[in-house]
Order: structure tokens, then C-alpha cells, then sequence
């Protein structure tokens, strides 16, 4: 295990019934977040983070892409997917999303879930406990309204201040709950 990962975590949801009605095939959520020193917490504006997303992002994402893809059963199962990044105090948004927007992390799990479309994505910054809200929309065809999801959870003890929390999220199903969506003319 990279030195930098204090720890990992998976949680997976089970939506069974959703505006008082049953879904014909639950709805599956699942988030693999890993938790890692921020190498450039407190140092504010870094001129060239590269050196470590090209160290750190190619773990991160092949780890977690393995954690999404154990507890989904399988890539090819996963229906829809996000990516987000919790950057602690001491960090700044740029250090948090350094690490996902980078190929070196998204195309293991695109290649993993044979997906064409690209990973919907959140920043923030926060404390221990703060929501981690990851967008989710369907692997081949991000203009698919049953698949925009957000599955939100949190980690009681991250990120720490100088700490980065590193999710990917999958769904399998999300296509017999559907999003209710009005079209407002003027």
C-alpha cells in the first residue's frame, strides 16, 4: 500500500422503494474512498503539482477502481458512475481536484466498467465529517436522466486538515427510478 493512504472505505446503499414506490430492480449505490496526506497541504498555490498526481493518481485510481469493481460484482454491471475529491483545511480545491481530473486516475475505472462516457465530478473543501456528495450519470451516455444520481455519505475522522479523501462511486441500476424533471418556457 502507498505510504500516503491512511485508509480505505466502501459503502453501498440499497434503494428498494423511492417517492412511495417500489423500483422493479433496486438501486445499487456504491462509493470506494480512499483517504491520503495531502502532499501540499499548508503550502497553499503549488506551481507544478505534477510530479506527485503522476506518482499518486495511477494508485489511487487502480485501487479504487478495484474496490468499486469487487463489491459491484463486476465492471460490466456498473450503470453509471462520478468521481469526487474532499480536500481537508489545510488544502486547497486545486489539490483535491489534481488528483481526479488527471487520465492517470479516470481510465482505470473507464476501462474496468467499458465506459465511453466521461466520470461526472465534485470539489470541496471541508472538515472530519463533511458530506461527500458524489454526482453520478450513466457510463455511455451522460445525456441519460435516469442515471443522474448523487450518492452522499461521510467519513467520521476525514479528511483531517491536511488530508485529501478520494472517491469514485458506481450505480447498478437507476434506470426504474427516474428523475422527475419539469420544463420551465418563457
Amino acid at each position: 500500500m502507498h505510504p500516503m493512504i491512511r485508509k480505505t472505505l466502501v459503502s453501498t446503499e440499497t434503494l428498494y422503494i423511492d417517492g412511495g414506490k417500489a423500483a422493479a430492480k433496486p438501486l445499487v449505490m456504491i462509493a470506494a474512498a480512499a483517504v491520503i496526506k495531502n502532499p501540499w497541504a499548508g503550502q497553499g498555490y503549488v506551481e507544478d503539482l505534477g510530479p506527485k498526481i503522476r506518482e499518486l493518481a495511477p494508485v489511487l485510481g487502480e485501487l479504487l477502481t478495484g474496490l468499486i469493481v469487487k463489491e459491484a460484482g463486476g465492471g460490466e454491471r456498473v450503470e453509471a458512475f462520478g468521481k469526487c475529491a474532499v480536500v481537508g483545511m489545510d488544502g486547497e480545491l486545486e489539490h483535491a481536484s489534481a488528483l481526479i481530473h488527471t487520465l492517470h486516475f479516470g481510465n482505470h475505472y473507464r476501462h474496468a466498467v467499458q465506459a465511453k462516457s466521461y466520470l461526472a465530478f465534485n470539489n470541496t473543501r471541508g472538515p472530519a465529517n463533511a458530506p461527500i456528495l458524489i454526482p453520478m450519470m450513466q457510463k455511455n451516455d451522460e445525456g441519460s436522466r435516469e442515471h443522474y444520481l448523487t450518492y452522499q455519505f461521510a467519513i467520521a475522522d476525514a479528511p483531517a486538515g491536511d488530508e485529501i479523501v478520494v472517491v469514485l462511486g458506481a450505480a447498478l441500476g437507476g434506470d426504474r427510478i427516474t428523475v422527475s424533471v419539469t420544463v420551465i418556457r418563457i
